[in-house]
């Protein structure tokens, strides 16, 4: 029978916001870039937050998901993935929260950011705030 360590057992479910906040950290880890999430419960129902994610090629966007996928694993499993294996746009649906993986000129044409530029961004840690570039949206 397996052990569970005292953090495992005590805390098996997140928050919509704590797992929106934990994407954005997973998908840091993986260098990732422009990462927002978005409180978008007031002005949608199909979830709490928007979670929009930059990375530079279609290997670093699938090991961005898989790193969000393998880190969220203990919390419940993704509900859905589409584009992971193309990926240049790369979906994930928690329910509660959705993750956006795009290479950038992607992001730029679909844009996300503009879409949903109406809900509150979330405040994140300073360095994953800093992991930003500049870029016109």
């Amino acid at each position: 029978m397996p052990v569970k360590n005292e953090e495992t057992a005590e805390k098996m479910t997140l928050t919509a916001t704590e797992r929106a906040l934990k994407c954005a950290e997973l998908a840091y880890d993986k260098k990732a870039y422009d990462i927002c999430v978005r409180d978008i419960s007031r002005v949608s129902s199909i979830a709490d937050y928007m979670v929009i994610i930059s990375g530079s090629s279609d290997k670093q966007n699938q090991a961005i998901a898989d790193n969000i996928r393998t880190g969220l694993k203990k919390f419940g499993k993704v509900n859905d993935i589409e584009g992971a294996k193309d990926g240049r746009w790369i979906v994930m649906d928690y329910g509660d929260v959705l993750v956006h993986i795009f290479h950038d000129q992607i992001r730029r044409y679909y844009d996300l950011d503009g879409i949903w530029g109406m809900a509150p961004e979330l405040e994140l840690p300073p360095e994953i705030k800093a992991s930003r570039k500049e870029a016109d949206y």
